[in-house]
């Protein structure tokens, strides 16, 4: 038994981050000599309920603002961090959010660095910000920034700015692209996948996930010759389930992401993709 002292409040985070019970947190923490990751494996392996989406949980306040240029070649997305849902919702916060995309968007801006030193109304970004600080009395922050520049790039807000999206495609907008660009970056929004497709998941992901099917299926007693094919068999459903294009499409469950898209224009796909929440 490992000597590792586990306090309440690391057991208490494992548990609102997991949903599992506080008993099964405790003994995943003392098993995992209190490695975070590692007892959420545990939790897993033993069949414990996870409760999805857990890095959602830890959201900071504050808002995401996503554009695209004109030509859409372009998007940016931009995330401006408060200390409180008080501060976020007030409307010099939100335009001040905006003011700082319309910067990034305007001028092409590839990194967080090139971003805080722009200049906004004849100052740097970073001493606007500190400007801002001192008038509110609530630290403020550009906390996320992220870029997608090619043939076709869309944007989309979600839930009253609290998500951006950026969608890169493969081809240049026109109407329909557009739409279908859209109805995907709202796919992205809703399902959080983890990548395009099979072949932009880690093998240390891909790993991870055959480890753990392997463990579940021996304690449930299945035989050692089916062990590699149900851990296969539960690499592939991860990967359907949690990369875009084989994801059955939110609008019309009868069709993949990447049926839908080729229903739009026959060549049209996803390139890249970027979701950036609150945290």
């Amino acid at each position: 038994m490992s000597t590792v002292t586990i306090t309440a409040a690391e057991v208490n985070k494992l548990r609102q981050e997991t949903g599992a019970g506080i008993m099964d947190c405790k003994k995943a923490l003392i098993e995992t000599s209190g490695d975070f990751e590692s007892a959420i494996d545990y939790l897993r392996k033993k069949g414990a309920k996870i409760a999805a989406n857990r890095s959602d949980r830890e959201a900071n306040e504050g808002v995401v603002i996503s554009l695209t240029s004109e030509d859409g070649k372009f998007g940016c997305a931009v995330n401006l961090s408060s200390e409180t849902d008080f501060v976020a919702k007030n409307e010099d916060f939100i335009n001040l959010a905006k003011s700082i995309a319309d910067v990034a968007l305007k001028n092409r801006i590839k990194t967080l660095d090139e971003l805080l030193n722009a200049d906004l109304g004849g100052v740097p970004i970073k001493d606007k910000l500190l400007d801002t600080v001192a008038k509110i009395g609530e630290k403020i922050e550009v906390k996320k920034y992220a870029v997608l520049e090619g043939e076709g790039v869309v944007s989309y807000i979600h839930m009253g700015y609290r998500m951006g999206v950026l969608v890169q495609l493969n081809k240049s907008l026109n109407d329909a692209i557009s739409v279908a660009g859209k109805d995907v970056a709202m796919q992205i929004a809703a399902m959080n996948p983890v990548a395009v497709d099979a072949s932009g998941v880690s093998d240390e992901m891909k790993s991870r996930e055959k480890d753990i099917a392997r463990e579940k299926a021996i304690a449930a007693g299945k035989p050692e010759n089916i062990l590699d094919k149900i851990a296969e068999g539960a690499v592939n459903t991860m990967l359907k389930e949690n990369t875009l294009l084989p994801q059955p499409f939110v609008k019309d469950g009868s069709k993949t992401v990447d049926q839908y898209l080729r229903s739009a224009d026959k060549d049209l796909t996803v390139v890249a993709f970027k979701r950036i929440t609150l945290s």
